[in-house]
């Protein structure tokens, strides 16, 4: 094993969150601002895992099987044929807030999966990476769609149906969204295992809701391919307003969207599970200085901006 190192960066789901579940499509974009870092070191004695921004260092061998890093570490070990783990020590740090529906577990185990690749002269694809990092999203989200998994490992935007190979589809006109967090934790597994409740419960209800979110995913993604981002100020505000239907908004979330709208903001939504998290406003140049001042007088924790369709990180 040699010194390595890679990187993975946060996602957003731009449409569709919850009815992916369920088998209707979705959009998500990586977002290159924040990123999570691993770095393998060969040498030692057993292999050891540092998490920094979790303050842990920890042998492999003593994890709980409950922990995504060390089956991170161990699904990539496994797909290099090993049956022991080498010496040595992989260290893990990321400036993705954590759950916060930005895509932190799938960012982090992807990082670890890439680096460990590099260390151990495997060359996996994109689908490979995604497919080992669902995995590891299973022990964080219980049910995931797959859906971070993918965009973080792909790094491009994608248009997403579970169980369906994922399409990568073109920016026509790049367009800029600020990301509000609102400080409190998005808890994915609860949120994801409420609407199945609700679901069980009045399949009818919730079936029509998720058709109506698959529907505006579709025009949501047209009018990105054909370069007219201004178009889906609407229907983030529709796809917000499904999503409190289906009980997964909040009133951090709820203030927040009506903070960005008086400020100029051409629409908002919730971005992941909900419940917390972040909420995404689109923007213009000529408006995001306002709909910034106005999603911190509402109580953001922190506001940080994405172009989705540009290949350079830019300042935002």
């Amino acid at each position: 094993m040699k010194a390595a190192r890679a990187a993975a960066p946060g996602k957003v789901i731009l449409f569709g969150e919850h009815a992916v579940v369920y088998g209707r499509p979705a959009l998500a974009v990586p977002v290159a601002q924040v990123t999570a870092r691993a770095t393998v070191a060969p040498g030692g004695q057993g292999f050891w895992i540092e998490a920094v921004n979790l303050s842990k260092r920890y042998a492999l061998e003593a994890a709980p099987a409950s922990d995504p890093l060390a089956k991170a570490v161990e699904l990539a070990l496994n797909r290099a044929g090993l049956s022991e783990p080498p010496a040595g020590e992989v260290r893990v740090e990321s400036s993705i807030p954590m759950a916060s529906g930005l895509g932190s577990g799938a960012a982090v185990c992807t990082a670890v999966v890439r680096a460990l690749a590099e260390a151990l002269g495997l060359e996996l694809s994109a689908a490979e990476v995604s497919a080992l990092v669902f995995e590891t999203e299973t022990l964080l989200h219980g049910t995931p769609s797959g859906i971070d998994n993918t965009v973080v490992a792909y790094g491009q935007p994608v248009y997403f149906v579970r169980e369906q190979p994922p399409v990568p589809f073109r920016v026509g006109r790049p367009f800029h969204l600020l990301i509000a967090d609102t400080g409190r934790p998005s808890p994915t597994r609860v949120a994801v295992g409420d609407v199945r409740a609700a679901y069980e419960r009045g399949p009818a209800r919730l079936t029509a809701i998720f058709d109506q979110i698959g529907a505006v995913v579709d025009e949501a993604r047209g009018r990105i391919e054909a370069g007219q981002p201004e178009a889906l100020g609407p229907l983030m505000n529709r796809n917000q307003a499904l999503l409190r239907e289906l009980g997964v908004s909040s009133p951090e979330l709820d203030e927040l969207a009506a903070r960005a709208g008086a400020g100029g903001a051409l629409g908002a939504k919730l971005s992941g599970a909900g419940r917390g998290g972040n909420l995404l406003a689109l923007v213009t140049p000529e408006t995001a200085e306002a709909v910034r001042e106005a999603l911190v007088a509402g109580g953001a924790a922190g506001v940080i901006g994405t172009w989705v369709g540009e290949t350079l990180k830019r300042d935002a």
